[in-house]
């Protein structure tokens, strides 16, 4: 049935028309392809499907002649122009090979010459240091061959072992020790050595796109003008130990396949090594760079050494890609060091490194190792790491215990919170919990910042065309805002920008005086204001239970100060009829000692605190003002009650020890077997003025060596107040220490998660 209906189809006269219609369709088909086809044979290739490769022409020592007779003149150097060349050097080629070097090396510096090697193509090793010329590098032999410019030029170099000399008091062991110790010697001394020459390239060298075949020697060479290796490729290992470079050095997206020696080189001036590709390792230990090295977007697929380099000016190292191990052992950074978006695949060593200013690794990835230790951070350096990548988990990050916590700066919160885990995590998982802590510490301070943000700042979002005039704006830009807000609410303050009337200029002037977000209410306000003081004065006396020292500084503080004033308002009570004060013993005796205490918190606030002004402000802010206010109340309306040549603190008279009294309060119960058990405090002791201190101990800190409580009876409320108010004080604090000791030991953890 199926197969009869389809044959009707088939036979159909609008299959048929179909039919007809697709085979012409087909064979217009296949006479496209083969005119395709053939177009593709014959035309050739664009730019696009294969590189060109340049022309070269094989150098003979008749063209060599020739282009040695008739340099041309390139940005003003007479230049020998030998590009576009294959140049053989193999053994098999010996004689040309000897030829070579003879006649580039007699004309190169007989005139000053430049040579130009771009796009050719070096077959066998290119020893370049044997074109220079070879001359003893100490101070009396220079005159005599040099001109004044290229003095000047060797004079720098002395310059340098000079001031590397400054930096050290014994100087004898340091110019043995230097990087470029030989010419440091040479230069420095008086007769020559057999190591004491060098080899002096006169004339610029240019290697664009030059490739060799095989090693590359320029070893001990000193290049008075500049050096532009810009695309070159060198398939063999090259050898460029103990070079200096007197002009700027280019070698932009230069390839090199096998290792490259740079070990003890000099440059004098900028450094561009942007887009290089290190296939195999590279040494650059023992180097110096005067002027900014520029290693951006580079490419380091295997062991990098930067051992004891030292960097003068600016290390740009932003999007490098290091696939390998990289060693900045003893490095040293005079200006900044930036590792934007750099990636480290595997650990990453700066040990014993000297950091003057800051460390920008804002977006790089660690995913192995970064290890600081023993490195030195100056007062203007820090680790900058808003945007780092970095899993605790799978990475770490090593460094002094105590001193690396402290080298972290991050600018913001909003973005990094993660970042800020990740490193509190790994100090916790190395014990290093006081650099955990100290993390811990930042965060919560840039939250603090935050905070007050929300509280001050004007939210565009809800504020009025006025306020924003008044915050700034102008009134056109003020409008602009709230017809923009009317169509859709502002998410970022960046989006500020978007509007045609306000300039970056604007923006960057009020961004800090801005937010985004929804509108507090009266009630969220008061909650983000008290959560903004409790978080403040958790910083500034404890620093957010990171501190335990300031925590005790803090303690110690108040204990002087209410001991003080429990004695005060015991011992000192009236002066008429029958005066009623203490011995002039136990007065001096009670200054001396709150001196001595006092001094000696305010010892530890003002070592251990970040802002101790401010921490001494709070605490005394807590500390004063009331009992002040109920002391002066006191003396204003005098005491007048039975007991009064009593004292009003009493002592657990059945037993004296040390004991830890956390459920104790202040005033002993109204009950005759509590009276006949606490006995007044004996005023014709001469030690009795240490009962002060510790009833205040009491209250704090909950211990003491006696059980010491004000009496139930005849007792002013003024003086029990004081006492309960301290009381209060001490369950906020020893809330406190406990916390902080919590944090700050390794393995109590008691409160570790009490946030």
């Amino acid at each position: 049935m199926h197969k009869l209906f389809f044959k009707r189809i088939a036979a159909s006269p609008s299959a048929k028309v179909h039919r007809g219609v697709f085979l012409r369709s087909s064979a217009l088909s296949s006479a496209f392809l083969c005119v395709f086809l053939i177009l593709l044979l014959f035309l050739p290739l664009p730019t696009w499907a294969a590189p060109t490769q340049p022309e070269r022409t094989f150098l003979t020592l008749e063209l060599l002649q020739e282009r040695l007779r008739t340099p041309i003149l390139r940005e003003g150097n007479l230049t020998v122009d030998l590009q576009k060349m294959v140049i053989d050097l193999r053994p098999e080629n010996a004689i040309f090979r000897d030829a070579f070097y003879q006649l580039l090396r007699k004309e190169l510096n007989a005139k000053s010459l430049g040579l130009d090697l771009s796009y050719a193509l070096i077959l066998g090793d290119f020893v370049g240091s044997d074109l220079g010329l070879r001359t003893p590098l100490y101070a009396q032999a220079i005159a005599a061959i040099f001109t004044t410019t290229e003095q000047q030029e060797l004079e720098r170099l002395r310059f340098v072992c000079l001031d590397s000399l400054a930096m050290s008091d014994d100087k004898l062991l340091r110019i043995y020790a230097l990087p470029n110790s030989k010419d440091c010697r040479s230069l420095l001394g008086k007769k020559s050595t057999p190591s004491s020459e060098i080899a002096v390239f006169r004339g610029v060298l240019t290697l664009v796109q030059t490739r060799f075949n095989g090693e590359v020697k320029f070893s001990n060479t000193f290049f008075l003008q500049s050096v532009d290796a810009q695309g070159a490729t060198f398939l063999q290992p090259t050898n460029w130990t103990e070079t200096r470079f007197a002009r700027p050095v280019n070698f932009i997206s230069a390839n090199f396949q096998q290792p490259s020696n740079f070990q003890g080189s000099l440059f004098f001036e900028k450094a561009n090594f942007k887009k290089i590709k290190f296939q195999e390792s590279a040494d650059f230990q023992d180097s110096i760079f005067e002027k900014t090295a520029n290693f951006n977007e580079a490419n380091f697929k295997q062991l990098a050494k930067f051992n004891s380099v030292q960097w003068q000016e600016n290390a740009d190292f932003s999007d490098v890609r290091f696939a390998n191990q990289v060693q900045f052992t003893k490095a040293s950074f005079n200006q900044f060091l930036l590792l934007t978006e750099a990636t480290f695949e595997q650990a990453v060593s700066f040990r014993e490194t000297e950091f003057n200013q800051l460390v920008n690794m804002q977006g790089a990835n660690i995913l192995n190792q970064a290890d600081f230790s023993d490195a030195m951070f100056s007062t203007e350096a820090c680790l900058s790491v808003p945007g780092l990548t970095f899993n605790s988990n799978q990475a770490k990050i090593l460094g002094n215990p105590g001193q690396i916590g402290k080298m972290f700066c991050i600018p913001t919160l909003q973005g990094n919170e993660n970042i800020l885990r990740n490193l509190g995590q790994n100090f916790r998982q190395q014990q290093q919990v006081a650099d955990a802590n100290e993390l811990e510490y930042t965060k919560q301070r840039l939250r603090l910042v935050e905070m007050s943000r929300r509280l001050t700042a004007t939210n565009i979002n809800s504020a009025s065309v006025a306020s924003l005039i008044n915050l700034g704006f102008s009134a056109t830009q003020a409008e602009a805002i709230a017809q923009r807000r009317l169509v859709k609410s502002f998410h970022k303050s960046s989006e500020l920008l978007t509007l045609a009337d306000i300039d970056l200029e604007k923006y960057t002037q009020l961004s800090d005086r801005l937010i985004v977000g929804e509108t507090l209410s009266i009630g969220g306000w008061l909650l983000q204001a008290w959560s903004w003081l409790a978080l403040s004065v958790l910083l500034l006396l404890s620093g957010y239970g990171t501190n335990f020292w300031l925590v005790f500084g803090v303690g110690g503080l108040a204990i002087a100060y209410f001991g003080l004033l429990f004695w005060l308002v015991d011992r000192y009570r009236r002066l008429h009829p029958v005066p009623i004060i203490p011995t002039s013993y136990e007065t001096i005796s009670i200054l001396v000692s709150f001196s001595v205490l006092e001094f000696l918190s305010l010892l530890a606030i003002f070592r251990n605190a970040q802002q101790p002004w401010l921490t001494l402000g709070c605490l005394l802010i807590i500390i004063v003002p009331v009992p002040v206010a109920l002391l002066i109340r006191l003396y204003q309306q005098g005491r007048y009650h039975d007991l009064m040549n009593v004292s009003y603190f009493t002592e657990d008279g059945t037993f004296r020890q040390l004991r830890l009294l956390i459920g104790r309060l202040p005033t002993i119960p109204r009950n005759q077997t509590f009276r006949e058990r606490y006995m007044p405090l004996q005023s014709d002791r001469r030690w009795n003025w240490l009962n002060y201190y510790d009833f205040s101990l009491n209250n704090l800190v909950k211990l003491g060596f006696n059980d010491i409580r004000l009496r139930d009876e005849h007792l002013p409320g003024i003086i029990s107040a004081l006492a309960w108010y301290q009381w209060s004080l001490g369950v906020i604090y020893i809330t406190l220490v406990l916390w902080t000791l919590s944090r700050t030991i390794p393995g109590l953890n008691l409160l570790i998660y009490l946030k």
